[in-house]
Parts: C-alpha cells; sequence; structure tokens
C-alpha cells in the first residue's frame, strides 16, 4: 500500500537521505527530457540534409546526448544528478545573458531567441526537483573539506 509519509521523509538506505518523491520527480524529469527533447532533436538530426552550422549541430548533439543520458538517470537519478545540474547551468547562464536583456529592452517578443527562451523557462522544473540538500553533501562540501586538508 502507498505510504504517504514514507514517500516524504527522507530515505537514508536506499537514496543517501534523499525522499523518494524527489526520486520520482527526478525519473519523471529524466522521461520527459528522454521523450521531449529526444523526439526534437533526433527528428531533427535524422531529417537533416547537407551541412551543419557547426554552433547549431554542436547544441542539437548536447541535447541528442542528454537525451540518450536520460535512460540512465531514469535507472540511477542521483548518480546522473550531474547531468541535470549542467542542464540548470546552461539552460540559467543563456536566460541571464540572452534572454533577460532582449526582454528588458522589450525586444525578446519576436526575436529568433523567443522560441527558446519559451522552452528554457521550463528549467523552474528541474531546478525543484534536485535534492539540493544531496548536492551539497556530495559535490561541495566533500570539495570544501578536500580544499581545507580536514
Amino acid at each position: 500500500m502507498f505510504d504517504i509519509k514514507a514517500t516524504l521523509a527522507p530515505d537514508h538506505e536506499r537514496y543517501d537521505g534523499v525522499r523518494p518523491i524527489q526520486i520520482f520527480a527526478m525519473r519523471v524529469g529524466y522521461v520527459l527530457v528522454f521523450v521531449t527533447v529526444g523526439i526534437v532533436t533526433w527528428s531533427r538530426i535524422l531529417q537533416h540534409e547537407g551541412g551543419w552550422d557547426p554552433l547549431v549541430a554542436a547544441a542539437v548533439s548536447m541535447w541528442a546526448g542528454s537525451s540518450v543520458l536520460s535512460v540512465l538517470g531514469l535507472i540511477h537519478p542521483l548518480k546522473w544528478l550531474p547531468i541535470v545540474l549542467f542542464e540548470i547551468a546552461y539552460k540559467s547562464i543563456w536566460l541571464v545573458i540572452v534572454a533577460y536583456p532582449l526582454w528588458s529592452s522589450d525586444r525578446l517578443a519576436g526575436s529568433p531567441a523567443e522560441g527558446l527562451a519559451h522552452a528554457f523557462l521550463w528549467v523552474v522544473v528541474p531546478i525543484v526537483a534536485v535534492p539540493w540538500g544531496y548536492v551539497l553533501r556530495t559535490y561541495v562540501l566533500p570539495f570544501r573539506i578536500a580544499r581545507r586538508g580536514v
């Protein structure tokens, strides 16, 4: 039977103190990336004819790779968390350096960046789904301790 308290409580045995609901949310995110990003990018790759613009090809390749790696995230959601952190980083940076200046000067609407801005605004979903305490315990604090020589 479904136990709501167990879903919301940190699971130290199976998920290093991460709540099962967060693991579920991460798995949903991996599925969404696999399906939505995968369909768009792999369709574009398979239907493309002629040469590629190198920067466009790099972006499409990165997104296609992300969709493939999302399958591994379904199996081991915490081990593949760095790919989600990468997604949050590049989308947030792009929104700050490209979309925000266009939006603040009233030039985003109708610009070539508008569609990507709408897609990248969904970055809020992985930001909410990421178990930030686990990120700090696993990636940030060990680095600080190692640098201090403790």
